[in-house]
């Protein structure tokens, strides 16, 4: 089956800024912590790293075919250590979420069929892991049942894909109410954003600040290629920018906690 068609909506959500000292969760070598679960910043530079060493493999490789030299810029990936924690983060959100509703999730999307539009080598860890985000969203979607369409939480999910550039910038709400149809995949993102915020706030969820505020991995198909884009959180009242009441760090701790934690 072609990824264009297990992905007939998109599916998006996102996490505020949530601090690590928001529930005495500090140590600087953890990048997320999710209820038990801990992502380590090794772990993230590793899939980061690995990113960008095959990346920048396959442009030499494909450039060489043509008797070219690339740029050092041609030879760096787009993907940033925060599109690995959010897909981190994002996953195990979901997993519980499902695990919750005892959902069972198949294993379709590979990574060999996300490669060319996720512009990321198939063998990276990173591709594996989005395949299974999307195997997980296609399931979530099924089940939650799709919220309220307001224009705030519409106007949020455009705002997102604009920035990507995949739609023409500058509608006007009414604009893209007709470019965006009967609203379906932003009713599900909507759904989907709240399932997963109430989830970080059972299970407690805390980020370390240096990777700003953390967004939910999310794709669409356009019907000839994927859009992958992140999202603030939104619910039926549009961007949340914050779903958590964190303490906010001190201003002196803040740098000290960014510059530990690299």
């Amino acid at each position: 089956m072609r990824a264009r068609r297990l992905i007939a909506a998109a599916s998006v959500a996102a996490l505020g800024v949530l601090s690590l000292a928001a529930c005495g969760k500090s140590a600087p070598n953890v990048a997320a912590y999710v209820g038990d679960t801990t992502f380590s910043v090794d772990r993230v530079d590793a899939i980061y790293d690995d990113v960008q060493a095959k990346y920048g493999e396959a442009v030499r490789q494909e450039a060489g075919q043509a008797g070219a030299t690339p740029a050092p810029e041609q030879l760096r990936s787009a993907v940033t250590r925060q599109d690995v924690v959010n897909l981190l983060v994002s996953l195990e959100l979901g997993r519980r979420v499902a695990a919750g509703k005892n959902l069972q999730v198949p294993d379709e999307v590979t990574p060999q069929q996300l490669e060319q539009n996720l512009r990321v080598p198939a063998s990276t860890e990173y591709a594996k892991l989005w395949g299974d985000w999307i195997d997980l969203l296609q399931v979530l979607n099924q089940q939650l049942p799709p919220a309220e369409l307001s224009d705030d939480s519409m106007m949020a999910v455009y705002h997102a894909l604009e920035k990507t550039g995949a739609i023409k910038g500058g509608l006007s709400v009414a604009e893209v109410r007709q470019a965006f149809g009967d609203g379906g995949f932003v009713r599900a993102a909507t759904a989907l954003s709240t399932a997963l915020g109430e989830e970080a706030t059972k299970v407690d969820v805390s980020v370390n600040p240096r990777y700003q505020a953390v967004g939910v991995p999310s794709v669409v198909s356009t019907g000839q290629s994927l859009v992958f884009y992140s999202l603030p959180y939104i619910n039926e009242h549009g961007s949340v920018t914050d779903i958590s009441t964190p303490e906010p760090l001190p201003s002196s701790a803040a740098p000290e906690a960014e510059g530990t934690a690299s």
